[in-house]
């Protein structure tokens, strides 16, 4: 039988640091699908306030109700609860996947009250597995990232901004949101960043919106039930979410956070003063940190494709019956809110999120971040059944 896990479940993690840290008592939470096992601490095996003790199982029961009774066991008498996933039985209804959790309360007479819990997992707190996926561009170069599945048909992809990876924390902190309302992403790495295969470029703008085609292409082939239902790009990662829409148009809701509206600009801030002159006399800049170690390597290829990378015919291209989310934050010190208001200027399907305060990285505004993303999908999904 294979076991479950419910790290992160809101449900079943509250109910036992809430027990625990308020009664003394010991709780033990595994996962099930239809079926739980009960088990026994023996009271010889000295099993008391979280001590660990023999655990021999009882029996399978279905699942049922939460119930509350009293029985006169002994103190120190302390009952736990496991989980495991069995076949799937038939049932007169359809089971539902829930927690459950078993406590025994002690009164100053030992006096054992024992209350039995079934908490259905509702979409807030789903089972999520955590798969590593590879597939390949159209240059053959592998791309690697993560699939946080929680059963859901709806799918979204999350891209990374310059220099950075899926592991960003913007990216991880929308992933884990999403996947708390029992929507499925997936976050991935760009060729030339983190996992995957290739050479980074300051540039590929196109090239890193034909990665994302070949993401899209392999859900869709992979599993032709669930579709891409959204597209999310931080930064440079913004840029290409809505290069892919202008260019594809196969994608009906796009989120542009702290997207950059004019790639002529900001050059200079990353590359240095002459800039221009320096990378025509060297053919590359490298681009330092405060204390003089390259970080990357500007090469005058990639230079000239993001000048050349027009995002404003790019706006203008994409289909109106698209959704465009931007977010951006009041206080970005590498991209200026006003771009996003530019943004709104051009595409005709817009949204717009401004968060007060919130820099580039969104470092202390991640779970504002995380709502207005969370809330406008749950509105466009449930739009889409409405309208369905």
């Amino acid at each position: 039988m294979e076991k479950c896990s419910f790290r992160g479940n809101p449900v079943a993690s509250n109910w036992m640091k809430l027990m625990q840290a308020s009664l003394g008592i010991c709780i033990s939470l595994k996962a099930s699908n239809h079926v739980i096992r009960w088990e026994d601490v023996p009271e010889s095996s000295g099993t008391k306030h979280g001590e660990s003790g023999r655990v021999a199982p009882i029996s399978l029961i279905s699942w049922r109700r939460p119930s509350l009774r009293e029985e006169p066991d002994p103190a120190g008498h302390v009952r736990s609860s496991s989980f495991t996933r069995e076949p799937r039985r038939r049932f007169l209804s359809e089971p539902v996947l829930c927690c459950a959790l078993q406590v025994r309360f002690f009164s100053p007479f030992n006096r054992a009250v024992t209350v039995r819990m079934a908490l259905p997992l509702s979409a807030q707190s789903p089972v999520v597995e955590l798969q590593k996926v590879t597939t390949s561009n159209k240059h053959g170069e592998k791309l690697v990232g993560l699939l946080h599945d929680t059963g859901s048909n709806d799918i979204v992809i999350l891209c990374h901004g310059l220099c950075s990876t899926k592991e960003d924390d913007v990216m991880v902190n929308i992933a884990k949101a999403l996947e708390k309302e029992g929507i499925s992403v997936f976050r991935f790495d760009f060729a030339g960043n983190g996992e995957s295969e290739g050479s980074f470029s300051f540039g590929n703008y196109w090239r890193e919106a034909d990665d994302l085609r070949a993401v899209i292409e392999h859900f869709r082939g992979a599993t032709p039930s669930r579709g891409v239902s959204a597209i999310l790009g931080h930064s440079k990662g913004a840029g290409v979410v809505l290069l892919y829409a202008s260019k594809y148009q196969d994608i009906s809701t796009v989120f542009n956070v702290s997207g950059r509206y004019d790639l002529n600009k900001g050059l200079e801030e990353r590359a240095g003063k002459n800039f221009m002159e320096k990378i025509e006399q060297d053919g590359f800049i490298d681009v330092k940190n405060g204390e003089g170690s390259v970080i990357y390597r500007v090469t005058k290829e990639a230079l000239m494709d993001r000048r050349n990378t027009d995002m404003h015919e790019a706006c203008l291209a994409i289909k109106k019956d698209c959704r465009v989310f931007t977010i951006h934050g009041s206080a970005d010190e590498a991209i200026p809110v006003e771009d996003a208001f530019e943004f709104a200027k051009i595409i005709p399907n817009h949204n717009l999120h401004i968060i007060e305060g919130a820099n580039h990285c969104y470092t202390s505004h991640l779970a504002e971040l995380a709502s207005a993303v969370v809330n406008f999908m749950k509105a466009t999904l449930q739009q889409g059944k409405d309208t369905a």
